[in-house]
């Protein structure tokens, strides 16, 4: 695990919930200032422990799928998952433990676009099975 302490850990909390919380209040919640908070979060997007800051999006149009990947147990799991992550439509995708080997969060404007993500999924060499469930509500 890359190099932060508790102060860092709340920073991210507040970043997770609204990436574009001002640092002011983050600085006034966790009784820093906006400088060392500001300096935080800049040494923290440098390390690589924050990535991006990025909007979530629900317009009510979107159907979102769960994808579960089992790979053919000769070939590298990790080359299927970035091969899954670079299929336009898939929104995040997870190497797991368990009866399969990636989960991938497909997103499209209908099933049929859903259908097709499966398809591009079934295409990539290495996958062996895919089964999939169809988000009905959120809770995030």
């Amino acid at each position: 695990m890359k190099d932060i302490d508790g102060i860092d850990m709340k920073i991210l909390s507040f970043l997770k919930e609204d990436a574009r919380v001002p640092y002011t209040k983050i600085a006034k919640e966790i009784g820093l200032s906006e400088a060392a908070v500001r300096k935080r979060v800049e040494r923290m997007r440098d390390e690589g422990i924050i990535k991006k800051f990025t909007v979530e999006i629900e317009t009510g149009e979107r159907v979102q799928a769960l994808i579960l990947i089992s790979v053919q147990p000769s070939f590298p799991n990790p080359q299927v998952a970035q091969a899954v992550k670079k299929i336009e439509g898939i929104d995040q995708v997870f190497e797991v433990a368990g009866d399969v080997d990636v989960i991938a969060v497909a997103s499209g404007k209908s099933i049929q676009e859903i259908n097709r993500h499966i398809d591009d999924i079934r295409r990539i060499e290495g996958v062996a099975k895919t089964s999939s469930m169809i988000v009905l509500r959120s809770w995030v």
